[in-house]
């Protein structure tokens, strides 16, 4: 039923290409924190870059769960099911940094994806381990589309409203592991 890869190869490619969401799995060392599982599925905002290495577009969240578990260990897992289609779940486990806009890097990075309102950062992963398994388990599903929501909310803050809703709201996760904790617009408003 399951099988591991070596790498990320072209049939793998393909069907990651074609799901609208992903799940992104971290967790804190701390073995009393708060494990976490995010839907991601922004179109345009995830990129194999080659047979081992990932990344996404990390847009402004309601929290920062992903970039502090991220910061303090690398530890993820990007989960892709099929909700149509041949049933099959393909999951990429590795380690994970995060680049924020204001980082070097950055631009370099954000070229593989679409421009979006609000984007906080690019999380960049080396792969460890792919594999993939059945999927019986997953429901067929439709989809109907993207909700239009969030670019336009980021839209009408603009990029000084998305630093300051960092700031009020990303700087740590909810056990207190720092995150968006340093936001150089900050400097910038005082």
């Amino acid at each position: 039923m399951g099988k591991v890869y070596g790498a990320i190869d072209e049939r793998l490619r393909r069907f990651i290409a074609r799901q609208p969401v992903f799940f992104v799995a971290t967790a804190p060392l701390s073995a009393d924190g708060h494990v976490n599982v995010s839907p991601r599925g922004l179109p345009g905002t995830f990129a194999v870059l080659d047979e081992h290495t990932f990344a996404w577009l990390d847009v402004t969240g309601s929290g920062s769960e992903t970039v502090a578990h991220l910061r303090e260990n690398g530890r993820v897992t990007v989960m892709f099911c099929a909700f149509d289609g041949p049933p099959n779940i393909v999951r990429l486990h590795g380690t994970g940094r995060v680049i924020s806009r204001y980082d070097d890097e950055f631009e370099s990075l954000a070229r593989h994806f679409d421009e979006k309102p609000g984007t906080r950062a690019v999380i960049l992963v080396d792969v460890a381990r792919v594999s993939d398994s059945c999927g019986w388990g997953v429901p067929l599903m439709s989809f109907e589309g993207h909700r239009d929501v969030l670019g336009p909310y980021f839209e009408r803050k603009g990029t000084d409203g998305s630093a300051e809703y960092r700031i009020a709201k990303n700087r740590t996760s909810i056990d207190g592991l720092p995150a968006y904790d340093f936001d150089p617009a900050e400097s910038a408003q005082t």
